[in-house]
Parts: structure tokens; sequence; C-alpha cells
């Protein structure tokens, strides 16, 4: 009896040891200890302090920009960016927050532009609304398409844009169905409208901005109190942000997180910083 206690009790501290190290494994910070952000600067751009969100086509050989609040795309040849180009859809209105969709056919954008139904299509709306445009070829976009309730809401503003492979979309909004500050909110593609949008809690009561979610949705990096969270898939929700390291996290304010479409690299903006950042990560493939 004694022998079988022990070894009943041997295979469950072996368990516990094993799934404890798998989840400090996988809670470890995914910034590259010794590692140092950088400025991603294009060519004939002196000063990019008006840049403030970067997303990348697939291939990552193309970048769409908010110079401002114009979007703008540069190109990597020869491996140099180009001078940022106003993209064929943006120029008129006040657009920025850019995010592709993980194909790559699909951009997503906040914009003050008048809804097809308003009246004066000579006056930009008042609340700041998601956008998006199809990939027609090259360069050039559809013609920008409002997302419509329940995504956006008269009198709601919208910000901070990211899209999963599924069409799950995230992004933050003030003061949105009763809920205090600014709240973080994802909503699923359902084949043919969006869900409401449900509440991301990934912090506590603490606001949330700008939530990034992966391409196949396990896991959402986002801004609370001004530092920059990772938080990782629960079953059916994401657990709650682990802060990430002082690398990003040094005192300044953050914002705007973006990973490339290969995995390997955080941009994102920072207070008074000279253009957008970018750090390498190294971000686990599972909790297993």
């Amino acid at each position: 009896m004694y022998l079988k206690i022990t070894s009943a009790k041997k295979i469950i501290l072996s368990i516990i040891i094993t799934c404890s190290a798998s989840i400090a494994a996988f809670c470890q910070d995914i910034v590259e200890p010794g590692s140092k952000a950088i400025v991603f600067t294009q060519e004939g751009v002196s000063s990019p302090n008006d840049e403030s969100v970067a997303t990348f086509t697939p291939d990552g050989k193309t970048a769409y920009i908010a110079v401002g609040q114009t979007i703008c795309f540069s190109k990597n040849v020869d491996g140099k960016w180009t001078k940022p180009t106003v993209a064929s859809f943006s120029g008129k209105w006040k657009d920025w927050d850019p995010a592709f969709s993980p194909d790559g056919k699909r951009l997503i954008f906040v914009s003050n532009r008048p809804a097809d139904t308003a009246a004066n299509q000579s006056k930009p709306q008042k609340s700041h609304h998601l956008w998006y445009v199809d990939h027609l070829t090259g360069d050039t976009w559809s013609k920008p398409k409002h997302l419509g309730a329940p995504v956006n809401l008269d009198g709601f503003n919208d910000y901070g844009p990211s899209v999963s492979s599924s069409g799950t979309i995230c992004f933050c909004s003030r003061g949105r169905d009763g809920n205090k500050g600014m709240g973080g909110y994802y909503t699923k593609w359902l084949g043919d409208h969006y869900d409401n949008p449900k509440l991301l809690s990934l912090n506590g009561n603490n606001e949330i901005y700008d939530p990034f979610i992966a391409p196949d949705e396990r896991y959402i990096i986002f801004v609370s109190n001004g530092e920059l969270y990772i938080s990782y898939r629960n079953g059916t929700g994401w657990s709650q942000g682990q802060k990430l390291g002082p690398q990003v996290n040094n005192g300044s304010g953050n914002s705007d997180p973006y990973v490339s479409p290969d995995g390997k690299m955080l941009y994102y903006s920072q207070d008074h910083a000279p253009g957008i950042l970018m750090i390498p990560v190294n971000i686990p493939t599972s909790s297993n």
C-alpha cells in the first residue's frame, strides 16, 4: 500500500512539475533578451514622427502606414523601404489605423469619411468608424465600405482594429454598451454578418487599447495604462494579460502593437519616439 501511494504521489508530482514548467515557458517574456527597439524607417523620410501604425502584406514586402491621418504605403526594394506613397483610397478624409487581414486581401482602417447613407457627402461624420477596402490589383483597392452595425454604432468612436484569419475583428471603443472608459472588443464573422461585439477583459478593470489579435487567435497583444501586454487563448476566452519586459515598457506611453506576418517582429508606437519602433519577439506556438 505504501509503495502504491508513493508511486501515485510521484506520478502526480511529475505531472505538476511538467505542467508548471510548460506554463512558465509559455508565460515567459516574448521580447528577445538583450534586444533593443529601433526605428522602422523609409527612404526620403528624415523625421518619421507622424508615423504611428504599420501593417504588412503576407510576404512582408509592402507596408501600409498611418502618416498623420493619411494612409500611405512603402515597398521593400533591394532591402530598403521606399518613400511612402498615399494609398489609392486615402488622402481626402482623416484615415489611420490600417490593419491587413492575414491573407492580404482586405485592409481595415479608421476614418471619419461620410457613410453612404449620410445626407451630406461633402462633410466628415462626427464619429470615427471602421471601414474596409478589398484588394483589386497591384496597389489599387476597392471603394471603401463602412462596416456598419453592430460593429459601428452612431455616436461611438472605434479605433485600433486588427483581424484574424477567420474574420474576427478586435478594436477598442470608449463608453460603449454602458462600459466605462476605453474597452477592447472582439466580434466574430458569422458567415454573412458580424456578431455583437463582446468586451475583452484582459487586465482587470483597467482600460484596453489597440488589441492586436494573432491570425490564429492564440494571443492578443494590447495596451493598458500605456504599457504593452500579451494575453493567450484560454478555451473560449483569453488569459489575463502579462506585461512585456522593460525593453518596450520603459515608462513611455506605448500604443499600436502589431506583429509581423512571420511572427518574429513586434511593431509599436511610443510617446516622443522618432517613429514606429520595431523589436524582435519570440512568441510560443502553443501552451502544451
